[in-house]
């Protein structure tokens, strides 16, 4: 990703909150550099004025609109930032605003960022792909292959926690679960009304494990991990907080929900806002602890990595995950049979499903055993990744996640065009996924 000094460099732009640290931290990355300070655009004007003009030869980055009251006021219409509802409304605001930028070249595009915050279109675009996902009847998505069913439980027990899946389970699932599947016998997505459809669902699809997520969600913000027993019952772990009046609030204490009537009243809130519903897969362990991976994707390679851990099913960092071991991680794939150019090969396949955007952040799964992967999601705003710097032999090694999307920008010569809507896009970087060979030293 290196250039020479003597090529002129990009004048960037950056729409965000100029108080985030996100912003600060591009801004640093851009100082490293030896570029111009970045022109920083507040969201809040661009909500407010209905727009912001670009002139021709700046190149503009967006940045995550979140972390701000004001702002999220603006597109979720809800007084308290710690509300979980109101995602729909604000998806709707944010592409609308998106679509009033004019000029400049973009390093996000409108169409990617359509997809990319719905993960029903997100989880349907990867599986149309062949990218391996877990199974989804929320999207266009064909069935899950036949496969035995689930051992029924010792009588009286509770349904299994994340760590409690049996092998003979996990095997199952893994192989039904992340076998691309064949977007032609696609069944026609499911819409999830309420709680009922959930359990329809569930049977329909012999589903006794599943995440129902926020279609415009972020951040684990009304993720349920929701399990039954084949008694029937039924129980959620999720930082969903339930208020006495029925009011659901976001919260960094994950909590575990056992009564259904209480399953029902969330998840019968948040649907209004679109959900999507996909098979909990057991995942992979580090130390007893669940563990998954954030890859970066810039320019369509696979430059930084992050293992996430924690004792419950969501690994974020906010919500009590803790960074794991990558290189014991690199170790467990390869002593499994697996493969870790692999491994960076679906992200980089998962990312060019996006060839207009410029950087995403893949949450690759890592199934039971080690050797098989899924990617869960697909985030636009996927680079806040503090201190880490880049893969060796992906060209990012002494590089931040911003100083390698700032080295991945031409310059001295014309911002790449955008074929018009609807037209086959190549990666405008000239980065295609690479292939196992070049993945070998990464």
């Amino acid at each position: 990703m290196s250039r020479s000094a003597s090529e002129p460099g990009p004048r960037f732009a950056v729409v965000g909150n100029p108080e985030n640290r996100r912003v600060t931290l591009f801004a640093e990355a851009v100082a490293s550099a030896g570029l111009p300070a970045p022109r920083v655009v507040p969201w809040s004007r661009v909500l407010r004025d209905g727009g912001a003009v670009f002139a021709p030869d700046e190149t503009v980055r967006l940045d995550s609109p979140g972390e701000d009251a004001g702002v999220d006021l603006l597109l979720r219409g809800v007084d308290d930032p710690t509300r979980v509802e109101g995602t729909a409304r604000w998806y709707d605001r944010f592409l609308t605003a998106v679509r009033t930028l004019e000029g400049g070249h973009r390093l996000d595009d409108p169409d990617d960022l359509a997809v990319l915050f719905d993960k029903r279109r997100c989880h349907a675009a990867l599986a149309a792909a062949g990218v391996p996902v877990p199974f989804s009847p929320t999207s266009a998505h064909a069935p899950a292959p036949a496969t035995a069913p689930t051992p029924p439980a010792p009588p009286g027990t509770d349904p299994p926690t994340a760590q409690g899946t049996t092998t003979s389970q996990a095997a199952t699932t893994s192989q039904a679960a992340t076998t691309p599947q064949a977007a032609t016998a696609a069944d026609a997505p499911a819409v999830v009304h309420g709680w009922d459809d959930v359990r329809r669902l569930m049977r329909a699809h012999r589903l006794p494990r599943v995440f129902v997520k926020l279609a415009h969600g972020s951040s684990a913000s009304g993720v349920l991990a929701v399990e039954s027993s084949p008694t029937g019952r039924v129980r959620a772990t999720t930082s969903v907080e339930l208020a006495p009046d029925g009011a659901l609030y976001n919260s960094l204490r994950v909590r575990r929900y056992e009564h259904e009537a209480d399953l029902a009243a969330i998840v019968d809130t948040l649907a209004p806002d679109g959900l999507h519903l996909e098979r909990w897969l057991p995942k992979a362990s580090q130390h007893g602890r669940a563990a998954d991976l954030r890859v970066l994707v810039v320019a369509g390679r696979a430059t930084h990595a992050v293992v996430r851990t924690s004792r419950q099913p969501m690994t974020n960092l906010h919500l009590g995950g803790a960074r794991g071991d990558l290189g014991a991680v690199r170790h467990a794939v390869e002593a499994a049979g697996g493969s870790w150019a692999e491994a960076l090969g679906i992200c980089e396949r998962a990312a060019a499903c996006f060839p207009g955007t410029l950087c995403v952040g893949v949450d690759l799964l890592p199934v039971t055993g080690w050797r098989q992967f899924a990617v869960g999601e697909v985030n636009a705003f996927g680079d806040l990744l503090p201190r880490l710097t880049g893969l060796p032999g992906s060209g990012a090694e002494h590089l931040d996640t911003y100083g390698a999307q700032i080295a991945a920008v031409p310059r001295g010569r014309p911002a790449p065009a955008r074929p018009p809507h609807g037209q086959p896009r190549s990666h405008p970087y000239g980065h295609p996924h690479r292939t196992e060979e070049q993945h070998a030293g990464a």
